[in-house]
């Protein structure tokens, strides 16, 4: 009788240990898929969640509810087309051998350039417009833009605006990018208002640390990764490292079934 009220003790502790052991299991597993898959707020930095390899990632914020903006951050298509940019925040010798790979592919990018590149640099913004590109507003001083008032908003366009139509005679497309990625729907109506169409991005990686410059390997891991039809690719020029792969890069992306595009062909995009 003894023996068998232990057997019934042991087993129920057993019983209690795998429950205890399977519910933590479970728990562990919720909580780590909320950590890599959860939307971030819908104001602050532009985010990304890559859940699923060659698919899009899930943004901030819906294509339906940056419409409402005139914003984008990829193409809601399975078509295989790509959507390439760079922000150009100053020249350290690369922009030149990127622009080759472009030209040898014939791709159409955005440079987002600010006053700084275009003050130091207006012989490559010039190559950039000669050579079929669209030179976009990355702000003058590259601040957080996100709670600016109307005013400074407008000023900070408005100064790159005045300087681009005094080196090359011309207005500039009214194409924006938040600077750092930061946004709020405050500034995004206050860049509709100006007549600019706001672009984030659906796939980046870290490249714009001049000290810790991905490797080739590390680079192609990521891009190819997480490539996706309809994708807005951000890069910067400033990378050794982009300027050394793109010629690569463009060809894989090539093989893998991919064309190019120019941002004014992307659906919803006005060219005025």
């Amino acid at each position: 009788m003894k023996n068998g009220e232990k057997i019934k003790g042991l087993a129920g502790l057993l019983f209690l240990f795998v429950l205890a052991f399977l519910a933590g299991r479970f728990l562990a597993q919720a909580v780590d898929a909320f950590s890599t898959s959860a939307v971030l707020p819908a104001e602050g930095n532009w985010g990304l969640s890559f859940r699923d390899e060659g698919k899009p990632p899930v943004a901030n914020a819906t294509f339906e509810e940056l419409a409402k903006y005139n914003a984008f951050y990829a193409e809601n298509t399975q078509e295989k087309v790509l959507y390439l940019t760079f922000d150009c925040g100053f020249e350290n010798g690369n922009t030149p051998a990127i622009l080759d790979a472009l030209k040898k592919h014939n791709v159409k990018a955005t440079f987002f350039i600010v006053g700084n590149y275009l003050e130091t640099s207006p012989d490559l913004v010039r190559r950039m417009l000669d050579e079929g590109h669209i030179v976009g507003n990355h702000s003058y001083h590259h601040p957080d833009m996100s709670q600016m008032g109307k005013d400074d908003f407008t000023k900070e366009l408005g100064e790159l605006e005045t300087l681009y139509e005094q080196t090359f005679g011309q207005p500039m497309q009214k194409f924006y990018r938040p600077p750092q990625g930061k946004y709020s729907e405050n500034n995004l109506q206050i860049a509709k208002d100006l007549g600019y169409q706001t672009f984030f991005w659906s796939l980046a990686y870290v490249d714009w640390d001049q000290n810790q410059q991905p490797t080739h390997e590390e680079a192609f891991n990521k891009l190819l990764k997480r490539v996706h039809p309809g994708a807005i690719i951000l890069l910067h020029n400033t990378s050794k490292t982009n300027g050394e792969i793109l010629d690569e890069l463009l060809t894989k992306w090539e093989e893998m079934g991919y064309s190019f595009r120019s941002l004014t062909e992307l659906p919803g995009v006005g060219t005025s």
